[in-house]
């Protein structure tokens, strides 16, 4: 049985992003990185280029992740935000990621240009509906409202304790659901104050 460089890949970065999603980009070591993934350093630095190519890597791949796995349908936009909520409750490592990229490379981000191009591309889609899809202003409401639906989903996944405090639920399950439904009816009554749906 030969080496399996593609395999070795997958562990890395696996590896990688618990790693980063724990400790950051600062706080991550290659060592155990490597330990975890049953691959040595080297293996690390010939596929990916260092630690904070890794790192920037690792935030490009989740952010793609969800785009490929949930969809913004501008005609169900609370469904919509109650398949991301979901995503993101079985995925919390992208919120400790985007929260680590925020703190230590301010300025620095990794593949900026096309995250940026996404998010137009998906904005795109709902300045073709509402009231006035021809107004000029329209693009800059969607991207504001994407920016606050997102915000009102990770929220609660970046402060986990604050949620539990204000919340004052018995369980998570139920704070969840609570929290599911509230974010959906948000949702739905920005986009119709914005002129969607």
């Amino acid at each position: 049985m030969g080496y399996d460089a593609e395999a070795t890949r997958r562990r890395i970065f696996q590896a990688a992003t618990a790693e980063f999603a724990a400790r950051g980009l600062a706080g991550a070591r290659i060592d155990r990185i490597a330990t975890e993934a049953r691959a040595n350093k080297q293996a690390i630095y010939l596929y990916f280029g260092g630690k904070e190519k890794l790192f920037g890597a690792v935030v490009r791949a989740k952010m793609a992740e969800i785009g490929n796995a949930t969809d913004i349908d501008p005609d169900g936009l609370a469904d919509s935000v109650g398949r991301l909520f979901d995503w993101y409750r079985e995925h919390p490592e992208l919120v400790r990621l985007l929260l680590w990229e925020a703190l230590e490379t301010p300025g620095q981000v990794q593949g900026e240009a096309e995250r940026r191009e996404e998010f137009r591309r998906k904005a795109a889609r709902f300045t073709e509906h509402g009231d006035d899809p021809a107004d000029p202003g329209r693009t800059r409401a969607v991207q504001d409202l994407m920016f606050t639906v997102f915000g009102l989903i990770a929220w609660n996944f970046a402060v986990p304790q604050l949620r539990r405090v204000i919340l004052d639920e018995e369980d998570d399950a139920a704070a969840f659901a609570r929290r599911r439904a509230s974010v959906m009816e948000a949702a739905r009554v920005l986009a119709e104050s914005h002129g969607f749906g």
